[in-house]
């Protein structure tokens, strides 16, 4: 087979469809936002930071996520997390991106929607105006937090809803299963989102039939776990329920011991619609094209698997048809048919 180069993934049409944008806080940011808010850090420098980036699990993960986004302050804040990122969409190639941001997480420390919002939605436009990158902004729900604090935030974000296309659910995923969510997803539903939630990172195959069948989503964030129930993924590989993967962020969080085990391009090989994701690319190890070469490296990947992951993560995305369309002209039909 031809190998792929990173040169050749970044020449690629593709859409990034799930990474949360307090998830790309480089420590060089968090400092730097820290120092413009007067916040107090646990480490001492961008070093001791990063030294603290070994996680066993999601939790552990979690509880540093959590802790590093009490930079993020004001609209300004969120509007330079965002625009960082979207420089690495840049210089990755990258077309269309659909981030997510946990709302919860910065009203709980006194940070008003309107600004998460603001600071967001403008680095969006902009880079738009920029760089010629599309965007839709899914809101999402902590699942480890009560269902009724939950609907509280969508019922404030409500106003705002031409600022987001969709409604996600991620956060601690064990013990915390997707129908206790279905309340807030049925509004949601009934206001035009798209749906999509995290099911079968960790949580077992039956999260992703309640994601699918109690919540109604239409993409499953994650649902590496669903190779274990040998009916759900013929049941996904007939309806092609886009399956957002992230390779580096599975290695990381210990779901896979290994990239040599990771099954995304065993996936891709039976049919399933998969796509390849970030999800926490600051603390997980590199963004898309870093994915798209750790996968390779470790497996091998061939321009035809490349082209095909870069086809998918187009096809699920919830961009409007002409541009996808003009996004999905783009793909070398070559390598697809090799």
């Amino acid at each position: 087979m031809t190998r792929i180069t990173r040169e050749y993934v970044k020449s690629l049409p593709k859409a990034e469809l799930h990474m949360h944008l307090e998830g790309s806080l480089e420590p060089e940011l968090m400092f730097k936002l820290a120092q413009r808010n007067k916040i107090r850090l646990n480490y001492a420098n961008v070093g001791e930071v990063k030294r603290a980036y070994k996680f066993k699990d999601l939790q552990s993960f979690l509880e540093i996520y959590y802790q590093s986004a009490k930079v993020l302050c004001t609209a300004e804040d969120f509007y330079d997390l965002t625009t960082a990122y979207l420089q690495r969409c840049v210089d990755d190639g990258v077309d269309h991106v659909e981030p997510f941001f946990d709302p919860q997480t910065h009203l709980a420390r006194g940070v008003p929607l309107e600004a998460q919002i603001e600071g967001i939605g403008n680095a969006l436009r902009d880079a738009g105006s920029r760089w010629g990158i599309s965007s839709g902004l899914i809101l999402c729900i902590l699942r480890h937090l009560p269902a009724d604090e939950g609907m509280s935030v969508y019922e404030q974000a409500r106003p705002m809803i031409g600022e987001f296309i969709g409604l996600g659910l991620d956060s601690s995923e064990l013990n915390n299963p997707p129908r206790r969510f279905a309340q807030i997803f049925e509004a949601a539903k009934a206001d035009g989102l798209k749906l999509v939630a995290h099911a079968g990172e960790e949580g077992p195959p039956s999260y992703v039939w309640e994601a699918m069948q109690t919540l109604k989503v239409q993409r499953i964030d994650h649902g590496v776990q669903a190779l274990k129930d040998p009916r759900l993924v013929e049941h996904l590989i007939d309806l092609q329920v886009p399956l957002t993967v992230c390779p580096n962020s599975n290695i990381r969080l210990k779901v896979f011991n290994h990239m040599a085990e990771h099954p995304v391009l065993r996936m891709l090989d039976q049919g399933m619609n998969v796509t390849i994701n970030s999800d926490d690319p600051a603390y997980f190890g590199g963004y898309l094209l870093d994915n798209f070469m750790a996968v390779d490296q470790a497996i091998g990947m061939s321009r035809r698997e490349a082209a095909l992951l870069a086809r998918n993560s187009i096809a699920a995305s919830f961009l409007d048809p002409a541009r996808k369309a003009q996004l999905l002209a783009k793909l070398p039909l070559r390598d697809l048919r090799n």
